[in-house]
């Protein structure tokens, strides 16, 4: 609608909304973070999970609002119509760019539960944030490091125990938690640098995947396989917000999670190098798609 203003008032108009937004909704969902903190019964708990969330996606569609407002961006979208907000879900996909985020929920609001991403123990203790993301279920994991478990060999398997008690909510209530397989964004430093295994990405790390899919193995039902393509090139968030960005392109498919892919990935060899093998084979297949997808623009 304003996206004929010009491009500096636009990015200032739209990160002050996008603040404002974000202020707005922080300020309720931090206090009735203490109010679910303060009274400790499951029933409650839960009601209060339930009302955070809805707080939660009412944030994710002004922004989207604002994208609206002062950009037009067209959304390419298929497999959508694969999904539910009744299901439990483990969400990967590629990662370019901090626009990605923005995608991903703007895409999928309304389609699954709000999107949760696995964060660090440590945290839960940074000011205001951590209580929030505590209220919001974001799932908090607990790593110890090799050379931490060569020295502490009893506590073996402890983190991956207690991120699985973290995560005991889930067990009655849906959620999507989103995981980023090659841990960083693409970049054509770190692309050459890596060597060209792949030609639009960087190579995936099967260990975090791993690593969710045995604290929460009770608790997820299916993978959404998300591959985002921007057909103009990558977009920093400045570009997206002023309205550079002219269409997006998204790909969901659903893979079923089933004992084929589940394991002990830290103690079991042999599961390691299949599972290693079925995430590179995921991460070629998104390879190929992504280079057919930018073929077309040719």
């Amino acid at each position: 609608m304003l996206n004929f203003l010009p491009a500096p008032i636009i990015i200032f108009f739209s990160l002050t909304f996008y603040m404002l937004n974000t202020l707005f909704w922080l300020v309720p969902i931090i206090i009735f973070s203490l109010l679910k903190a303060l009274l400790p019964f499951r029933a409650w708990q839960k009601l209060m999970s339930y009302l955070l969330d809805a707080m939660a996606s009412n944030w994710v569609a002004i922004n989207s609002f604002i994208q609206d407002l002062f950009t037009r961006v067209k959304f390419n979208h298929t497999g959508l119509e694969k999904l539910t907000m009744n299901d439990w879900y483990l969400v990967i996909s590629n990662h370019q760019s901090w626009v990605d985020i923005l995608v991903l929920q703007r895409v999928l609001h309304g389609k699954i539960p709000f999107l949760k991403f696995f964060l660090k123990k440590e945290l839960i203790y940074v000011p205001f944030l951590g209580i929030a993301w505590w209220a919001l279920d974001f799932p908090f994991m607990k790593r110890f490091s090799r050379e931490f478990l060569e020295k502490n060999p009893h506590l073996k398997g402890k983190d991956i125990e207690t991120t699985r008690k973290a995560c005991e909510k889930f067990k009655h209530k849906p959620v999507s938690v989103m995981n980023f397989l090659e841990g960083t964004r693409f970049t054509e430093a770190k692309h050459k640098k890596q060597g060209e295994e792949f030609k639009c990405l960087l190579k995936p790390k099967a260990g975090g995947i791993a690593f969710v899919l045995d604290a929460m193995r009770e608790h997820l039902t299916t993978i959404v396989n998300v591959t985002i393509e921007y057909p103009q090139g990558i977009p920093t968030f400045i570009d997206f917000i002023q309205g550079k960005v002219k269409q997006v392109n998204v790909v969901i498919e659903t893979l079923p999670i089933d004992e084929k892919i589940l394991g002990d990935y830290f103690n079991d060899p042999e599961y390691k190098e299949n599972f290693q093998s079925w995430v590179n084979q995921l991460w070629c297949e998104k390879d190929q798609k992504l280079v057919s997808m930018q073929g077309e623009h040719k």
